[in-house]
């Protein structure tokens, strides 16, 4: 038996069912506009694998990284997963902050992690992406797989084109994205794929701090817009 977003996505599906895919679509962008417009002020979304355990450093960073955005006022969001997610959720609740997970219904299970304190549990990839970005002022991309580099990418196609603004992508582990930042420069601004100011679009640093920081003061430029 297929899985909603896998029905839907079927190029044989039955048009005939559309109303009701439809209703099923309105239904779960409804109610997660409810359930975060009624709980989140400023936010961060985190992203980053969820395969990388608790003894590995890059935990105990995000886990930090949850804990500094908490404390200078933003809610954390996630994908609600283990690994790097769960960090950043964790530090985010033992530093008193708003931890939110948006799960996605998979085949394989995956619950949420236990350091949510705001959850949805979504079936479409498209409807979570839109309250990532509509409900955060920034994306902090954590080292992951090809889930944290569909939202990375994501976020740079709408900020390129001017769908959002003042909304920084801040990449977390200089040594982790330096081969990705070399190619982007040299394959895609170098031979003109990309404009040159475009890289900007990007910021890769080590520093928790400065991090935040940039994304306080992009956060205050927004509301000003």
């Amino acid at each position: 038996m297929k899985m909603p977003d896998e029905e839907l996505l079927a190029a044989l599906a039955d048009p005939a069912e559309d109303p009701a895919r439809m209703e099923r679509i309105r239904t779960e962008i409804d109610a997660g506009f409810h359930l975060l417009s009624a709980r989140l002020g400023k936010a961060v979304a985190v992203f980053g694998s969820a395969r990388l355990g608790a003894e590995d450093p890059r935990y105990a960073e995000a886990r930090t990284m949850g804990s500094r955005f908490a404390d200078a006022g933003f809610a954390v969001i996630t994908g609600g997963g283990p690994g790097l997610m769960e960090a950043a959720n964790r530090g985010a609740a033992e530093a008193g902050g708003t931890s939110v997970g948006l799960g996605i219904e998979l085949r394989r299970e995956q619950v949420l992690n236990p350091y949510v304190d705001v959850s949805m549990t979504f079936r479409y990839f498209f409807a979570r992406k839109l309250m990532f970005v509509r409900y955060a002022s920034a994306f902090v991309v954590l080292p992951g797989g090809f889930g944290t580099l569909d939202e990375l990418f994501e976020a740079l196609t709408l900020v390129q084109t001017g769908k959002i603004h003042e909304f920084p992508v801040v990449l977390i582990g200089t040594e982790h994205w330096a081969g990705l930042m070399a190619w982007i420069r040299e394959r895609l601004k170098d031979q003109g794929f990309i404009a040159p100011d475009d890289i900007r679009l990007l910021r890769c640093t080590d520093d928790i701090d400065e991090a935040v920081e940039l994304i306080q003061q992009c956060h205050l430029r927004r509301l000003a817009l």
